[in-house]
C-alpha cells in the first residue's frame, strides 16, 4: 500500500511540475484514470486541459492523441478505415486516433452528433467495430473530452443519456498571479513537458 502511495505522490508532483496551482484537480483527473473512467472538461481556451491530460499520459508511461472535433469529421476519422491493399487483394483496417490509451477529444460538442456516438460507443465499450469487426482498445482507455462553456453556435450540446459516460466533470480556471509569473519565466527557454519523463 506504501509503494501504491509514493506513485500516486510521483505522479502528481510530475504533473504539478508542468500544470502549476491545479493540484486538486490533478488529484481528481488521476482518480478517474485509475477508477477507468472518463473525463468531461468544460472550460474556455487556455487554460491547459490538454496540457494537463498529455502530463498525465507521460507520466504514467501511457500513448496520448488529441482530436480536434469539427462538424466535418467523421466516424471513421476517429474509429478508423478498412482500406483496399491491390497488392494482396484483401482490405487492411487503419485504426484511427481512438487507438490510444488517453485522448483529448477536443471540443467534443463541435462533432456531429453521429461522430459523437462513434466515440461514446468506444468509451462505453472499450472496442470499436469497424466492417462487421471488432476491435478492442488498449487498456487503460481514457477519454478527456472537452466543451467550451460559454461558446454555443454551432455547436451540438451531449444529451444527457451519453454525459452519463463521464465519470467526472471538471473545470481548471485561470492560474493564479504567482502560478503565471512563474509559468512565463518556465517557458522562455523551453517547455516543461518536453523534459518530463514517466
Amino acid at each position: 500500500m506504501g509503494e501504491f502511495r509514493e506513485t500516486i505522490k510521483a505522479i502528481v508532483n510530475n504533473v504539478s511540475s508542468v500544470v502549476l496551482d491545479k493540484t486538486h484537480v490533478i488529484k481528481l483527473a488521476l482518480t478517474s484514470v485509475l477508477a477507468g473512467g472518463h473525463v468531461l472538461m468544460e472550460d474556455v481556451p487556455g487554460t491547459a486541459k490538454t496540457v494537463l491530460v498529455k502530463a498525465l499520459a507521460i507520466s504514467t508511461g501511457c500513448s496520448f492523441v488529441r482530436i480536434q472535433c469539427t462538424p466535418d469529421l467523421l466516424p471513421s476519422d476517429i474509429c478508423g478505415v478498412s482500406v483496399y491493399n491491390p497488392k494482396t487483394l484483401e482490405f487492411e483496417f487503419r485504426p484511427g486516433p481512438i487507438f490510444s490509451q488517453m485522448i483529448v477529444a477536443d471540443e467534443i460538442n463541435r462533432a456531429t452528433p453521429r461522430t459523437q456516438s462513434a466515440l461514446l460507443e468506444a468509451m462505453a465499450e472499450g472496442q470499436v467495430s469497424v466492417d462487421g469487426k471488432t476491435y478492442k482498445l488498449e487498456q487503460p482507455f481514457i477519454v478527456f473530452a472537452t466543451q467550451n462553456p460559454v461558446e454555443h453556435e454551432g455547436t451540438f450540446p451531449l444529451p444527457e443519456a451519453q454525459l452519463d459516460r463521464f465519470m467526472m466533470r471538471l473545470t481548471l480556471g485561470y492560474p493564479n498571479i504567482v502560478a503565471e509569473s512563474e509559468m512565463l519565466e518556465r517557458l522562455r527557454l523551453a517547455h516543461p513537458l518536453d523534459s518530463l519523463k514517466p
